[in-house]
């Protein structure tokens, strides 16, 4: 079993740069300087996002600029604009021995940033969405998180990733030690197969059965979205036996009899393909061609993703809950 870390020393991060205050570069920000850190932030200079950071309380300059004194720069832009934020502001202006840090593996892996041989190159990637990672250290609490370290140049880059998990709360839930490897290879596998694509796709699909069998759009969407959040939220609370327990013996025996029909070998076999695809780069081939294309095929499936019928009325539905 892995090991659980729960320690972890802020001192030795020094001065902080976030470069970008979007979902995670605004916790990363706020949390570190809230656990003591000096904290500074890296935006353009018109960014929409320089008021807010100002009104928390936080230097502001650009990417350039917060880089040349950094001790640790936290690269947080989108993984489309990182190596052009790396080469332009941030590599011309890193200091000597100064730490990179990335919140997710997918440039240095595929070697979209390659750091000098000087520099300290590590990861903290908390395992929530930035206003979670924020919400949950304001309560007290923490967002577990996971480590690692693709270039130790100082022999100390492992305890900095640490002492940066730390001063985002992760200790207060548990850290655990990965690669950059694993983190990037797992990450994009559960986005492609379980939490974004295959979940998108099964709610749809049986939106889609109900809706082509004669029952009412609005039923069908409450039974196979709406509903959704109350199944996973027991789940994380408990996991899979809590869920079983919490429901109905009726839905318990129909998921029992009936989902591994619905997940059958066949969907295992796509998901060993999908696995296969992210761990031989063809994944990140066809991501990589669409940036530079610019994202010509990611737009497309937007809009078409945004025509459909579930999408329609599940505005409608929301609105009159929100009343």
């Amino acid at each position: 079993m892995a090991t659980v870390y729960r320690e972890g020393d802020i001192s030795l991060l020094g001065k902080v740069a976030i470069i970008g205050y979007g979902s995670q570069g605004h916790a990363h920000a706020l949390n570190l300087k809230e656990s003591g850190v000096d904290v500074s932030v890296g935006l353009r200079a018109d960014s929409k996002s320089r008021a807010a950071a100002e009104a928390a309380g936080l230097r502001v300059g650009t990417a350039a600029e917060v880089s040349k004194d950094a001790d640790l720069i936290a690269l947080l832009v989108p993984d489309q604009t990182q190596p052009t934020v790396w080469e332009n502001e941030v590599q011309p202006n890193i200091k000597p021995g100064a730490a990179l840090l990335f919140a997710h593996g997918f440039n240095v892996h595929f070697g979209r940033i390659v750091a000098p041989a000087d520099h300290d190159v590590i990861m903290v990637a908390p395992k929530g969405p930035g206003h979670i990672v924020r919400r949950i250290y304001t309560e007290g609490f923490g967002t577990p998180a996971l480590f690692a370290v693709a270039q130790d140049a100082s022999g100390n880059a492992r305890a900095k990733a640490m002492g940066y998990a730390a001063g985002l709360g992760a200790n207060r839930a548990g850290m655990l030690e990965t690669t950059f490897t694993e983190e990037t290879e797992t990450d994009l596998f559960g986005e492609q197969a379980v939490l974004c694509g295959g979940t998108a796709e099964l709610v749809r699909a049986g939106f889609e059965t109900l809706v082509e069998a004669g029952y009412q759009p609005e039923i069908a969407y409450y039974e196979c979205l709406h509903e959704l959040k109350l199944i996973v939220d027991l789940m994380y609370e408990g996991g899979l036996d809590y869920m079983r327990y919490s429901i109905s013996d009726t839905a318990e025996f129909g998921d029992l009899t009936r989902g591994k029909r619905i997940i059958d070998q066949h969907v295992r076999d796509n998901m060993k393909t999908v696995l296969s695809e992210i761990r031989e780069g063809e994944f990140a081939k066809q991501w990589i061609e669409d940036m530079n294309n610019g994202e010509k095929t990611l737009n497309e499936l937007r809009a078409e993703a945004k025509g459909q019928k579930l999408e329609e009325v599940g505005k409608t539905l929301r609105a009159l809950m929100q009343r």
